[in-house]
């Protein structure tokens, strides 16, 4: 064969690279680059280039193209800039997030043209934070998470190594299904040295976070003749789901600077009520002394709380609200959980009840799964009685009060339209805008650009301000800054 002639036949074809099936002759004059980061950002919107995947070197997609390096260098300076790719060094350039649905038709989630369901519905179903959860970003805001980075492993894998050649052969068999006697004396010291919450241990059930807490409250509640619980408005939506699956009617409440709104919930006439008293989820605003008093009065006459302690512990400019279970004993179902000072995957929770519901919400345990299991317990009990936890929990409130201020910061400056509320406590902030555009396709722009938050519509009910709640603990200052500033730049686009 001649090669000669065989090397003037390859140069004769003309430029084009089979990554992608990129033709230079389908780009405009003197638009090379927004040509080609148009493709790119198109084969990542289709799938061709799915979260993860790596793009070809400069060098070797600009030989393919016959073009400049600074051709191709430019294009994904232009897809990392808008949030589709990052440089990874030596790694190269990544695709980190696909472009979303933005928009969803009423009573259903929004799907894409593929097929597959929107990120963002405007009437989020039950499978929304799944979703959500799955979808990749460079920087999640997400709230509710603490710092899973921070993770004791070391005096985790200490404590279990200790429990564990302590343990009979008995205790691998079946537990109690109200929880290892070990953690429910260990939680009850824990709610009376933190909470001020004076509890027996055998008061204490174990449950697999707040989320079955909240189930077995809504199966035994539903079963003493109540069909509706009322909710804070706005109110957790994953907490309003649980409710509703469990066939509880949730009729909304307003919350203002002082908290639940308690003529409101006079004139609604649900008989029980799901309060976060301490850091309402998600404006951050306590209960006051007098909406107390009218709380107790309310429940006086008949009524019953659900108390949502999810986040109590982490304050840093104010000093401790107390739980509304050492007010009203008989009168409040009390839940917590180590979800938001440990960590979510651990499902540890607890529930106080009144005495005339402890055997039901035991027996609805029972059913449910016979009992959380017991290694993790006794290893958290241990972890607990060793101080360990106050610690792990000091260590958390300094450094989330530095992420918090990190966050407040870049607001101020990339934001400064937005209003800030709950910055006193809590993983997470609350903005609302004083415009007309939609939360929930803000949200959606943003994870387009690569950051993840939750738009503030999908936990209110009632008409309220465009906002935004996004977490702050598990992202380090500089990720906070970098992830405000491309909100800024979404918002400043809207």
């Amino acid at each position: 064969m001649n090669r000669s002639n065989g090397d003037t036949v390859q140069r004769s074809i003309t430029p084009g690279s089979d990554f992608l099936q990129l033709d230079v002759r389908q780009a405009p004059a003197g638009g090379l680059s927004d040509w080609l980061a148009g493709r790119l950002r198109l084969a990542v919107s289709d799938g061709r280039l799915p979260v993860g995947s790596r793009l070809p070197a400069t060098r070797t997609l600009a030989a393919e193209l016959d073009v400049s390096r600074g051709v191709v260098t430019e294009a994904y300076r232009r897809l990392i800039e808008d949030g589709h790719a990052a440089g990874r060094g030596r790694g190269g350039t990544v695709v980190v997030a696909a472009p979303v649905a933005t928009t969803a038709e009423p009573g259903a989630a929004a799907a894409r043209r593929d097929g597959t369901p929107s990120v963002f519905p405007a009437d989020p179903g039950i499978e929304v934070f799944d979703t959500l959860r799955a979808a990749p970003a460079r920087i999640d805001l997400s709230p509710g998470v603490p710092d899973l980075g921070a993770f004791p492993r070391t005096s985790w894998l200490r404590a279990e190594r200790a429990v564990l050649n302590e343990l009979s052969a008995a205790h691998f068999g079946y537990g109690d299904p109200r929880g290892a006697p070990a953690l429910r004396l260990a939680i009850a010291t824990w709610l009376a040295r933190n909470r001020g919450i004076r509890a027996d241990p055998d008061e204490v059930i174990v449950t697999a976070g707040v989320s079955q807490a909240l189930g077995l409250f809504a199966q035994v509640l539903r079963a003493d003749g109540r069909t509706a619980m009322a909710v804070e408005d706005p109110s957790s939506l994953g907490a309003r789901q649980h409710l509703a699956h469990w066939g509880l009617e949730t009729p909304p409440v307003p919350v203002d600077d002082g908290g639940l709104v308690v003529d409101a919930l006079r004139a609604n006439g649900a008989s029980a009520v799901l309060l976060t008293p301490a850091h309402q989820f998600p404006t951050g605003a306590v209960l006051d002394g007098e909406r107390r008093r009218e709380l107790m009065r309310w429940a006086a006459e008949g009524g019953m709380v659900v108390e949502d302690d999810y986040d109590a512990e982490h304050r840093y400019d104010r000093p401790p609200v107390p739980a509304l279970r050492e007010m009203l004993p008989e009168q409040v179902c009390y839940a917590g959980s180590v979800s938001k000072w440990l960590a979510p995957a651990l499902r540890v929770g607890w529930v106080l009840a009144p005495t005339r519901y402890h055997d039901a919400i035991v027996a609805a345990k029972r059913y449910a799964d016979l009992g959380n299991p017991v290694l993790a317990q006794l290893v958290l009990a241990r972890l607990m009685d060793s101080g360990e936890m106050e610690r792990q929990l000091r260590f958390a409130r300094r450094r989330n009060r530095r992420r918090r201020d990190a966050m407040i910061e870049a607001i101020g400056a990339f934001l400064p339209g937005a209003t800030v509320h709950g910055a006193a406590a809590g993983l997470h902030l609350m903005v609302t805008f004083d415009t007309d555009l939609s939360d929930v396709d803000l949200a959606a722009r943003a994870l387009a650009r690569g950051v993840k938050a939750q738009p503030l519509s999908w936990h209110a009910q009632l008409p309220s301000k465009p906002g935004l709640v996004l977490g702050y603990a598990a992202r380090t200052p500089t990720e906070i800054g970098d992830g405000i500033a491309a909100l800024g730049r979404v918002v400043a686009e809207a």
